[in-house]
């Protein structure tokens, strides 16, 4: 919930500050390596998938069930570190969701805009590269399904003997 509240204030204040997209709308933090500058994807990672909204935010719905099923049906809940990645992946899927549903746009925002995910961070390494802008829902997103890799690689697999026997024991 803390990692959905930051995305979603930093957005808003990012967006009420820059304003919608622009030319103009880029102020840096360090000259040409990180900076602040508004977007709105419709698409999904790195604009794939323009104007599939309704595709987005239904494998969004989705994958939030899914993650709910396996935290407490699964006892995923049992696992600091799982609670920990899957919280991370359900605070980025919320952030996200708010924005494809359309949550913070306005009546006359241009239909370019309505629907997207508004991004603001900046980072590009000069002359040549720049990395699509994303925002604090998408680097939970990242950092959840770091953990989640990092999870399966350091812990031991439960079998299903596991399982039973830890339900038996609730």
């Amino acid at each position: 919930m803390i990692g959905c509240l930051a995305d979603l204030i930093s957005k808003q204040a990012t967006f009420a500050w820059l304003g919608l997209p622009s030319a103009n709308s880029t102020w840096w933090l360090v000259e040409g390596y990180v900076g602040i500058q508004t977007a709105v994807n419709r698409g999904a990672l790195f604009g794939i998938g323009q104007g599939l909204t309704a595709v987005f935010a239904t494998l969004s719905i989705g994958a939030g069930i899914g993650i709910l099923v396996w935290l407490f049906r699964y006892r995923a809940a049992d696992d600091r570190l799982l609670v920990i990645a899957l919280g991370s992946v359900m605070a980025g899927i919320a952030g996200n969701l708010y924005d494809r549903l359309g949550f913070w746009h306005t009546a006359d925002t241009p239909a370019e805009f309505c629907y997207g995910v508004r991004d603001w961070i900046l980072l590009q390494w000069p002359p040549d590269y720049t990395w699509p802008n994303f925002n604090i829902a998408d680097s939970m997103l990242v950092c959840g399904a770091g953990l989640l890799i990092w999870h399966s690689l350091t812990q031991p697999p439960t079998t299903s003997a596991d399982r039973v026997q830890t339900a038996d024991t609730n």
